[in-house]
């Protein structure tokens, strides 16, 4: 009888191990997601919430992207330390320029140019206003040279640099990689590209098309102008911060290009 009863303690004995062992392994097997869930802590009869599941995702969204490289530093180039507060890109739709100036400008309007967006300039911009023609550095002719093409005709190379580059606090060469980079970074869509026929569209339509291209800029970051009481596209401004990265035009700009473009659509001409 007493060998039974000890033979049954012993019974005992090695099925609870067994089951503190299966239980102990059963925990430390369990995924990181279970194994990391928040528990509900008591304290004073009153609960602490777990965190939410939209929470850890949105945590650990921001936690995974990389950190967004200014272009200045991504693409070696010079810090622009000029007294300005944002840059404009200006992009003429070379289409109504021509037309506008009856095609004498043989460089940029000859038939079979087919020129679209061209580069107007790179402007140091403050939020109301823009310095202008800071100071009576020249620009080379070995640099003209250099950035052959870069604007659709010659004769912007000194003025853009006159009026503008002489205020961002760049030498001329580096201005000139600066307007060369951004202009080549930004992608036109498709739609714009040697344009056979002539299309109704608005500002908004307008920025939702370069949006769908280059996904890092917002809905403000273009500011479309109109010429002929706001008939036809004229050009957009392409907003950076000094930086080079993407940001809003400023509300001035924005203002004014909506004025310009007053009609509820404009004609975006056809490229010859």
């Amino acid at each position: 009888m007493q060998k039974k009863t000890l033979r049954s303690i012993l019974v005992v004995i090695v099925v609870a191990i067994t089951l503190y062992q299966f239980f102990t392994d059963e925990s430390s097997a369990l995924p990181t997601e279970v194994a990391d869930s928040p528990v509900l802590i008591q304290m004073d009869d009153e609960s602490i919430p777990p965190i939410t599941a939209g929470e850890v995702t949105e945590t650990s969204v921001e936690q995974s992207l990389p950190p967004i490289e200014p272009v200045v530093e991504s693409l070696s180039l010079e810090e622009a330390d000029g007294d300005f507060d944002y840059w404009v890109m200006a992009l003429s739709w070379s289409p109504d320029y021509c037309a506008t100036n009856d095609y004498e400008d043989e460089q940029q309007c000859s038939i079979g140019k087919q020129l679209d967006f061209v580069l107007r300039g790179l402007w140091p911009q403050y939020d109301k206003g823009y310095p202008s023609f800071c100071s009576n550095e020249e620009l080379s002719y070995e640099l003209k040279v250099d950035y052959a093409g870069l604007y659709p005709n010659d004769n912007l190379f000194d003025h853009e640099w006159e009026k503008h580059g002489t205020c961002t606090g760049l030498t001329p060469q580096d201005y000139l990689e600066w307007s060369e980079t951004l202009k080549e970074t930004l992608v036109i869509p498709a739609v714009f590209g040697s344009l056979l026929e002539p299309f109704r569209s608005d500002a908004e339509s307008l920025s939702a098309e370069f949006i769908a291209v280059n996904p890092e800029f917002t809905e403000d970051s273009f500011a479309a102008y109109c010429s002929g009481s706001g008939r036809f596209l004229k050009e957009i401004f392409v907003c950076y911060e000094k930086n080079g990265q993407p940001t809003d035009c400023s509300p001035e700009a924005l203002s004014k290009a909506a004025k310009s473009c007053g009609q509820p659509d404009f004609l975006v001409r056809n490229t010859r």
